[in-house]
């Protein structure tokens, strides 16, 4: 097994002005499963073909173990790919998808069946190991692509979106699959994906990226009580924090019709007349008229045990993003109905109007 090292890496695509990744700094323990996420064109896929060697790095290098393998060939550098469409070939058998890099290496035949077969019975495909893949569900092709990689045993495992062609409900259990065989196996594994909850449901750490610039690395359970922007606090978290931007007085920030005590030592970072107040939806709770934020019930989304209100800002814009809160589901407010909110004691969140950076510890 290996470290995994992006030092100072960068990738500018020729006729681009701005890098699709952005002197990258990541440094992934020996058998660490690292999440990239990030919306579509944050650099995440980008990222993983460097480490692979299917893109070429313009600054900076990477280093898998103490090796600089910045100008290694793909098939040198000692790691195995997982894609997103499964890459099966469709007239071979399910052993021989899996053994075929092995066959193609030399391995003699009696090895490359032991490892086959190991694998097999480690992903669950020893009774399929004879059929074509059209013959296997999704679930199935991508457990063989899985066991493709893992007869290889390499020093790092690279995934590419490897869930996403799957329906919802297979793509739960898939998850938790591959993060239990990850973990099984030691393996170093740097995982891309755009879903959030994915990432946050798997990862032993997670780098959300944008525009190919680091937000933040950290661990899940942190990232989500401690987001360093506001970009993270909107990305991070289902349904999403919800952010408006509110103005300070002698005793603290304004919130509605209420006014939240604030530590002054949070607000040294600015010089700003306003904030922007961050509270994630099961942080609010419902207060009497002028306690705290109003807001206009336009859906009531009911889940049994607990319900989501969508509201807006009483005067708001019907193009300005939903207010969210989660409360009672045996007794939500009424679609139309106007309900004041405030922040729960110890879960507000504070970020820089201009910057957009955390204020605060």
């Amino acid at each position: 097994m290996a470290t995994v090292t992006f030092d100072s890496a960068s990738r500018v695509y020729p006729g681009q002005e701005r890098p699709a990744v952005d002197s990258l700094n990541i440094e992934v323990g020996d058998g660490e499963f690292l999440v990239l996420v990030g919306p579509s064109g944050s650099g995440k896929s980008t990222a993983l073909r460097m480490l692979a060697g299917l893109e070429e790095i313009d600054g900076g290098r990477i280093l898998i173990g103490d090796r600089d393998v910045t100008d290694v060939p793909p098939k040198d550098r000692d790691i195995a790919m997982v894609f997103q469409n499964y890459a099966l070939y469709p007239h071979m058998t399910v052993a021989d998808n899996m053994g075929f890099a092995l066959k193609i290496a030399g391995t003699p035949k009696a090895e490359i069946r032991k490892r086959v077969e190991d694998a097999a019975e480690i992903l669950d495909l020893t009774e399929y190991l004879d059929r074509k893949p059209k013959a296997l569900s999704g679930g199935q092709r991508q457990r063989v692509a899985m066991g493709r990689a893992i007869v290889r045993s390499p020093q790092v495992f690279l995934m590419d979106e490897p869930l996403s062609n799957l329906d919802a409900k297979l793509r739960v259990a898939t998850r938790t699959q591959i993060a239990s065989l990850q973990r099984r196996l030691g393996v170093t594994t740097v995982y891309v994906t755009h879903d959030q909850t994915e990432a946050m449901t798997m990862g032993d750490r997670v780098a959300v990226l944008n525009f190919g610039v680091l937000q933040q690395l950290d661990t899940p359970r942190r990232m989500y009580d401690h987001p360093n922007n506001v970009f993270v606090a909107g990305f991070i978290g289902s349904p999403a924090m919800n952010l408006v931007e509110e103005k300070l007085t002698e005793e603290g920030v304004r919130f509605g019709g209420a006014v939240l005590p604030v530590d002054r030592a949070t607000l040294s970072d600015t010089d700003e007349t306003t904030v922007i107040v961050g509270v994630r939806p099961e942080d609010l709770e419902l207060v009497d008229d002028e306690q705290g934020i109003a807001i206009e019930v336009d859906v009531v989304e009911e889940l049994g045990a607990d319900a989501f209100i969508y509201g807006r800002r009483a005067g708001a814009e019907e193009t300005d993003k939903p207010f969210i809160a989660r409360v009672d589901g045996r007794r939500p407010p009424a679609k139309g109905e106007t309900v004041h909110f405030r922040p729960k004691v110890g879960h507000l969140h504070l970020f820089d109007t201009k910057t957009g950076e955390r204020l605060g510890d």
